[in-house]
């Protein structure tokens, strides 16, 4: 991914940043996105290696390179790759929750069977982990960030009403970097 991107810089005379911009998002950002569903990394030294790639790409940006990475960002109106992992998770569990692919809900995940949830009524329970991937992937890692959803600020009536909801909401205590 890392080349690729020094490969926009080398293969562009124009220095056009929303080009630049556009080259990186249609071709590294996939390689960096790749299957994140199944496999994302969850040492730090993992996430700020998957980072690391957005974060140099901006930072050679003309007229870019005296801001911090949060500020290129905003500026960008781009978000880190780590949250971008978590709305995808997100977006998939939305799926198998209501039923939108082939995977069966209870090959995954349990309802909570608590009837005073605050929150939104879809929350999950967290079962133990006993092995097996299918259980670490959704136990470990999603089920607390689903369950945070906050139900006023979140809409539940469709897959995009459901995504465009969620770029609203603040994960920052779920995502590392900065």
């Amino acid at each position: 991914a890392q080349q690729r991107a020094n490969v926009i810089f080398r293969s562009f005379v124009s220095r056009d940043v929303a080009l630049l911009l556009q080259a990186f998002i249609v071709d590294v950002r996939p390689l960096l996105e790749y299957n994140s569903v199944v496999w994302t990394p969850v040492l730090k030294c993992d996430i700020e290696c998957v980072e690391r790639v957005q974060r140099s790409f901006t930072k050679r940006l003309p007229g870019l390179h005296n801001l911090t990475y949060a500020e290129r960002l905003n500026k960008l109106n781009l978000i880190t790759l780590e949250l971008r992992r978590v709305h995808i998770d997100l977006l998939w569990c939305y799926r198998i929750v209501f039923g939108l692919c082939c995977l069966k809900f209870n090959d995954f995940f349990v309802i909570s069977p608590s009837n005073v949830t605050r929150g939104h009524p879809y929350k999950l329970f967290k079962q133990r982990c006993s092995g097996g991937p299918r259980n670490n992937f959704f136990t470990n890692r999603i089920v607390n960030i689903w369950n945070s959803i906050p139900y006023d600020t979140v809409d539940f009536s469709s897959l995009n009403a459901f995504k465009r909801s969620i770029e609203n909401v603040d994960f920052s205590a779920f995502v590392h970097v900065k």
